[in-house]
């Protein structure tokens, strides 16, 4: 199943001739009130919403994908988590170009570890890449997505798919310089996810996506997740060895070879196998 969120957080399900509004379902999501919980409960009640859109298969007025503003898929994550110099060629191209990237952050991801980004800085399919800091290079990455179903902590290699929701793309927006991970890449708007969640039901290789970014038509990056230096069922392990993973956090992969600067003005469209492809404008932040 591929689901959406448009306009006024209303939900979606994709189909092959539009998108079918099924806003309906989120009803089955139990009401909150203060202290709300810390993760995305579209997601931690993913199941439930499934099957109510199943029970009501005509249900939902058809609507033009061309004519909704995409979200975010996850609304609420707990926290996004990435994976850095994830890709041998990317490695490489980091190690040989000293003067973009900075030889602090130039190791294997052994011996990095995981990084995480703002909650602040995702947006959606549907809205643009602001550019913060114009006077500094700002690269683009793109990545495929995890989106945790279930909380886990010291999750087993063998049990890690079990807490997977589903699968999305994403961009790492990235500034060049000396200073964190964290900060450089936390900026408003500079995590993307879209155009929609791919349920983990509809991906059956995830280890063996082909991943393609270009800038104004020119191919940047392609890249297949085979060539990921730790796989997604070891980077699930490996993060809730540090931290609780909880429904609706988002686990960025790693970014193959190909990052190259963007500037105002460029248009990014990112595709990977099964999960459909995004188009979306890099602008100056006002």
């Amino acid at each position: 199943m591929r689901l959406c969120r448009f306009d006024e957080n209303r939900l979606g399900l994709v189909l092959a001739d539009g998108i079918r509004d099924v806003t309906f379902a989120l009803s089955v999501i139990p009401q909150s009130t203060y202290p709300f919980p810390r993760h995305d409960m579209l997601i931690a009640q993913l199941a439930e919403v499934q099957e109510r859109i199943l029970g009501e298969p005509d249900r939902g007025d058809r609507i033009d994908p061309d004519e909704v503003t995409l979200l975010s898929p996850v609304a609420n994550p707990g926290k996004l988590f990435a994976a850095p110099v994830n890709y041998k060629a990317h490695l490489d191209e980091a190690i040989a170009d000293e003067e973009t990237f900075s030889r602090a952050h130039v190791r294997q991801i052994q011996e990095t570890g995981l990084f995480l980004k703002a909650t602040s800085s995702l947006i959606g399919a549907g809205s643009a890449i602001n550019i913060w800091h114009p006077d500094r290079r700002t690269d683009h990455e793109i990545e495929l997505a995890v989106i945790i179903g279930k909380s886990g902590r010291d999750i087993t290699l063998e049990s890690a798919m079990d807490h997977v929701a589903g699968y999305s793309i994403g961009l790492d927006i990235t500034i060049r310089g000396p200073e964190e991970r964290s900060l450089r890449k936390s900026l408003d708007s500079y995590s993307v996810l879209g155009p929609w969640l791919v349920t983990a039901a509809e991906v059956s290789a995830p280890h063996a996506l082909d991943l393609e970014l270009t800038v104004d038509g020119e191919v940047r990056q392609r890249a297949n997740t085979r060539d990921l230096i730790i796989d997604i069922p070891a980077l699930i392990s490996f993060a809730s060895s540090f931290y609780t993973l909880e429904p609706g956090d988002v686990l960025y992969t790693g970014t193959p070879e190909g990052v190259g600067p963007i500037v105002p003005g460029n248009e990014i469209e990112a595709s990977i196998t099964g999960l459909g492809s995004l188009k979306i404008p890099v602008e100056q932040a006002r």
